[in-house]
Formats: structure tokens, C-alpha cells, sequence
């Protein structure tokens, strides 16, 4: 079963561009179980003020495995995948470039309509 690590911007996702998260994965994936780092959830909380979509995220990371890890939420995310030799989920272009430069494979937005899977 794949690992499948999810960061804060990919649990934006669903609420930002009416995009199935669950049924993306598992059409690229097929089996996977899905893991959200513990400062994930922070940098959430973090934006419950000044993002209206940011409760409906954590509501959604809820229903996932969180993992408690140390650091800042791209390490944690970084760290967690390589871990669990997991894909990474995000639309945030630092965190893609840092995944392509480590051989890490990445799922995306694409065509803010549909994720695509490069890298595994």
C-alpha cells in the first residue's frame, strides 16, 4: 500500500478548486493510506483566521493518520515521505522544486481541474 503525505496546501485544495482529494489519489494510486505531519496541522490553525477554507482543511486532515514529527511543516512533510517512502501531495511550488531535486515523487494541481503523479 502506497504512502501517500499530505502538506497544508493540498488540503486546501478540495475547498479551493472543488477537487475529490480522496478519488484523485486513489486513480493514480489505487491502494494508499494517506499521512498529515503533525506541524501540518499547525501551519492550519495558523491560517484559521485569515482563510476562510482553513476549518474545512482541518477538518479533513482529521479524517487522516497525523503523525506527530518535529519541525517546520515542509521539513516535516519532506522527512515523513522519505520515511515512509511516501508521494507527497502539494500545489506549493518550493516544496515541488525541493521534491524534484531529491528524486521525490510528487502529486499536483493540474489544470486546477485534475492531480497529476510525476516522480514514482
Amino acid at each position: 500500500m502506497q504512502a501517500v503525505v499530505l502538506d497544508a496546501n493540498a488540503l486546501l485544495m478540495p475547498f479551493r478548486f472543488r477537487l475529490n482529494l480522496e478519488a484523485e489519489i486513489r486513480r493514480l494510486l489505487g491502494d494508499h493510506e494517506i499521512y498529515v505531519p503533525s506541524p501540518v496541522i499547525g501551519e492550519l490553525k495558523g491560517l484559521l483566521k485569515s482563510n476562510r477554507t482553513a476549518k474545512s482543511a482541518l477538518q479533513l486532515a482529521n479524517r487522516f493518520r497525523v503523525l506527530e514529527v518535529p519541525g517546520a511543516a515542509d521539513d516535516a512533510v519532506l522527512d515523513t515521505a522519505e520515511q515512509l517512502r511516501g508521494v507527497v501531495v502539494t500545489n506549493d511550488a518550493a516544496l515541488l522544486r525541493r521534491l524534484k531535486d531529491l528524486g521525490m515523487p510528487r502529486i499536483f494541481l493540474r489544470s486546477r481541474s485534475h492531480l497529476a503523479l510525476e516522480g514514482l
